[in-house]
């Protein structure tokens, strides 16, 4: 099995271009302290030229430019991108299906409420002779036909900003529903698990992933608050859908102890001091067997290779 990380950031990328955190200041600059980094996506293969897509970004024409499995090769129409899956409704993670207009024949796979959310208005555009709609449930299991299956899973999360209502009271946090999943990838007897947006985890989440071969897990913030301290946002992780990485509520914590193989972190927000290379924000990430993901990483599992 083979993995591409397109985008390894949170929302807005980084830099995101109306911020001058400290972060994305040394991003426009191009610091060598940080890397810059389009908004969240992983490519999955199992034969290094049919792929998968694991959420469908804002930024996807400039990650398949930038990553030369995905370019078309035989043919002057062509892709080797198989087949889309949206782990939720987010801007961030159905976008840019709108890239992919072009009347390219590809499969989406989605839960009914992610796929509700790219029916209809400007998603019009998407060919239906040519894009085939797999709705699916949670805990279903999908045979991609490209040597490797996929199952949804509930991941505690919200819905899309766009669908909240105005009263806060009435957002509910840390929902078990299918409008965000999570997505286990399996070849034979081996896993794999992508997972951009989690709330909170789980006792069944702690069972699910314990054994796992690899996990790309949702990395947002360091702090719960880091949106508030640093007067970016007056949102904590938890008020956004997501977990902070440190904390007795954090991933890391709540992750410990289990036999995961590797560990990546990704869907990571500009704000995070563990983006920049010489932090000790990284070097605790880095000491608890984490890694953080970051835009072209490959990880081969069938060489064992980085």
């Amino acid at each position: 099995m083979q993995f591409l990380v397109l985008g390894s950031a949170a929302g807005g990328g980084l830099p995101q271009w109306n911020c001058l955190c400290e972060n994305c200041r040394l991003a426009y600059a191009r610091d060598g302290r940080i890397a810059q980094r389009s908004q969240c996506s992983v490519a999955v293969s199992a034969n290094g030229e049919d792929w998968v897509v694991l959420s469908a970004t804002p930024d996807l024409r400039q990650q398949i430019i930038a990553n030369p499995e995905l370019h078309p090769k035989i043919a002057p129409r062509h892709s080797p991108i198989k087949g889309v899956f949206a782990p939720n409704g987010d801007v961030d993670n159905i976008a840019g299906l709108l890239v992919m207009r072009e009347v390219q024949p590809f499969t989406l796979w989605a839960t009914k409420s992610v796929m509700a959310n790219t029916i209809g208005g400007v998603f019009g555009v998407l060919n239906a002779d040519a894009v085939k709609r797999e709705t699916v449930a949670v805990e279903q299991v999908v045979d991609t036909g490209l040597g490797f299956t996929l199952t949804p899973f509930v991941a505690p999360g919200k819905i899309p900003l766009y669908l909240e209502s105005r009263n806060e009271a009435e957002i509910e946090l840390g929902a078990e529903s299918d409008t965000t999943v999570g997505v286990e990838i399996r070849q034979g007897d081996r896993r794999f698990y992508y997972m951009p947006s989690c709330a909170r985890i789980t006792d069944a989440l702690r069972k699910r992933l314990h054994g796992a071969d690899l996990i790309f897990f949702d990395g947002t913030t360091f702090e719960d608050d880091e949106m508030i301290r640093l007067g970016l946002l007056p949102k904590t992780a938890w008020r956004m859908g997501h977990m902070a990485m440190n904390g007795e509520k954090g991933s890391i914590a709540s992750l410990d102890g289990l036999d995961i193989k590797r560990r990546v972190f990704v869907h990571i927000n500009n704000s995070n001091p563990a983006l920049r290379h010489d932090s000790a924000e990284r070097a605790q990430v880095e000491a608890a067997g984490w890694e953080i993901g970051y835009d072209g990483m490959r990880v081969d599992l069938a060489e064992g290779r980085p």
